[in-house]
């Protein structure tokens, strides 16, 4: 939860939030003092059209500004006004675990469901640079809730003070301790994943490549992830500006993550589409969002993926822009967009471990069996 009480004026934002949220579409359209928002054949969800207005007429700065910590603490003012009722789960712990920096802070979610469930390492966005296991809380809860999965949600070290590779060692040292600890927390010691949005999507997929060869997640979800910093694709022209991730947003995120290491953009641990090989990953849930500037880079890891052999599903929440996991309070549906993802990540996770047995099936010869995987 933020730091401080929130103010009477952010008291009475949350609450307009609620009531407004009950009314129909085509009045939040109206109140946003602008026709419906289209763009490349698509129509922009009204409630999130009307957001976007009073950002606008608030003269909302950039996610940095005017200040880095001014823009955290916004950051997190504003995912708790735009939450909404609290998602409840089976059990909520805070704990640290050792990580290559010192202590690392981590939440768990435990479902309400009976028996050993799946585990997902999951990595908060906000650019390297903000964000923390409060503003991805509601998030983190809905992908238990109604994934009924297990979700360890990291804090690891933020940008500049940490910069990279300090965010990617960490996601890492969390894989491995999940992967090692996961009976501990009543979870599925051989169905232990790793997911993110956004920059912890890129976090995710990093790591996934990394881990290949070793211990590798059992699958990846990965939510309008950054995969590609530096060519300007088509969304990035579209919606590169006024859609909650702005052109200036990223540049200030990647000079945060980057400045000081020597490391060029497309090193593929930044920008994990230029990895030379993608084949032999873990099974991937890919999201994008319609009117995301991140949405064609996502999209494009996605078909490398799918192009090296990697199973991998895509998921396109049309109607959204970037950070639609936020606004599951004021969007009815961006809520039932949360709810389609953690459903469908818990189909994959099912899908895998079917296939995980089947393979071992006809690696051990059993009865003589031959199985073919499609």
């Amino acid at each position: 939860m933020p730091d401080r009480p929130l103010r009477l004026a952010e008291r009475i934002e949350q609450m307009a939030a609620r009531v407004l949220v009950r009314l129909p579409g085509p009045w939040h359209v109206r109140l946003s003092g602008e026709p419906p928002v289209t763009a490349d054949g698509l129509t922009f969800d009204p409630h999130a059209q009307l957001v976007r207005a009073l950002r606008r007429k608030r003269g909302h700065p950039g996610l940095c500004l005017p200040t880095l910590q001014a823009g955290r603490a916004r950051y997190r003012r504003e995912s708790l006004l735009f939450r909404g009722p609290v998602t409840p789960v089976g059990s909520v712990h805070d704990f640290t675990l050792p990580g290559p920096g010192g202590p690392l802070a981590v939440r768990h979610y435990a479902p309400a469901a009976s028996g050993p469930q799946p585990l997902t390492v999951y990595l908060h966005g906000g650019g390297f640079t903000i964000g923390d296991l409060d503003t991805h809380d509601e998030a983190c809860r809905i992908l238990c809730a109604e994934g009924h999965i297990h979700v360890l949600s990291v804090d690891y070290r933020l940008a500049p003070e940490h910069p990279f590779p300090a965010a990617l060692d960490d996601a890492r040292a969390a894989l491995r301790w999940a992967q090692a600890h996961a009976a501990e927390l009543g979870a599925d010691p051989a169905r232990v994943a790793i997911g993110g949005d956004s920059a912890g999507g890129n976090l995710a997929a990093v790591v996934s490549i990394q881990a290949r060869d070793e211990a590798p997640p059992f699958a990846q979800l990965l939510i309008y992830p950054a995969t590609d910093a530096r060519n300007e694709r088509p969304s990035v022209r579209m919606f590169g500006e006024g859609y909650f991730l702005d052109r200036a947003d990223r540049a200030a995120f990647t000079g945060y993550y980057l400045d000081g290491t020597g490391v060029d953009e497309r090193d593929w641990r930044v920008a994990p589409l230029y990895a030379n090989d993608l084949s032999g990953l873990a099974p991937a849930l890919v999201v994008i969002a319609g009117f995301d500037m991140l949405r064609d880079e996502g999209e494009a890891y996605a078909l490398a993926l799918r192009a090296a052999g990697t199973s991998v599903a895509l998921s396109r929440v049309d109607a959204h822009g970037h950070g639609f996991l936020h606004m599951t309070g004021v969007s009815p549906g961006a809520r039932q967009s949360m709810v389609k993802i953690a459903r469908d990540w818990r189909t994959i996770l099912d899908q895998a471990r079917q296939a995980d047995r089947l393979m071992r099936m006809s690696a051990s010869g059993l009865g003589g069996m031959r199985i073919g995987l499609g």
